[in-house]
């Protein structure tokens, strides 16, 4: 019905409905109102021997791969839907919105906290019409006013949110109709890519199967020169990683 927040809304019926279904769980002592822990646990607190060890090295490059992996497929997935990519589907500002994204881990990862990255629900508030960097700000204001609030959100079930999630996985799937389909070299590497991200549940595994195929058909077809030397040379990356790890 183009209904103005009807994702969030859904939230809240399904969190309602959880309540005499046994779903939603109400603690007995509810206070809506919490104060955050200390950081002191986590803040600065790093363990860089581990580094010394050529296997933990290896474990930190392929976290960064995974992390660039999923950061890119995000970017490129979520502004699909607001037709601000070039015609030959370049994301405009890639590098600003990389060194956000690397900010936020870094930042994140001296606070102790998991990783702090680029997250693909950003669908849904595109789908609302968000557009421009207050969207973003205005999320991350609300999210430091949640940690308030925190029992409140804590309410809320994984199953409330799983038709959101959905439904921004189908706001996100009409980029496919520009597809070649009539390319078995661009189709191949496309369905490649969506089968296993599904199947590993992971967006860096998606896109790293479907980098491969993609490099691999076009040498084998004879049409290599569509491809970069630098996917070429992920590519191999990626085999050896697979490889051995």
């Amino acid at each position: 019905k183009g209904v103005k927040g009807a994702l969030f809304y859904t939230i809240l019926i399904c969190t309602a409905i959880g309540i005499p279904m046994g779903v939603t769980t109400l603690p007995e002592n509810f206070s809506p109102i919490s104060i955050p822990p200390s950081m002191e646990p986590t803040f600065m607190h790093f363990d860089f021997k581990s580094l010394l060890n050529l296997d933990m090295f290896f474990i930190v490059m392929l976290l960064v791969f995974i992390d660039l992996f999923n950061t890119i497929g995000t970017l490129v997935g979520a502004l699909a839907k607001t037709e601000m990519m070039d015609e030959k589907g370049n994301v405009p500002r890639m590098k600003e919105a990389l060194l956000a994204d690397a900010i936020g881990t870094s930042v994140g990862a001296v606070c102790g906290t998991s990783t702090v990255t680029t997250y693909v629900e950003s669908a849904a508030g595109i789908a609302e019409g968000g557009r421009s960097g207050m969207t973003a700000a205005v999320t991350g204001g609300l999210f430091l006013v949640a940690l308030l609030f925190a029992p409140v959100f804590l309410l809320v079930p994984s199953a409330a949110t799983t038709g959101a999630l959905v439904m921004v996985g189908v706001f996100m799937m009409d980029s496919i109709r520009k597809v070649e389909f009539d390319d078995v070299t661009e189709t191949l590497p496309v369905f490649a890519t969506i089968l296993f991200m599904v199947l590993s549940y992971s967006i860096a595994e998606g896109m790293a199967l479907g980098m491969m195929s993609y490099a691999i058909l076009k040498l084998l077809t004879g049409r290599y020169k569509e491809v970069s030397i630098t996917l070429y040379i992920l590519t191999v990356l990626l085999i050896l990683r697979y490889i051995y790890y």
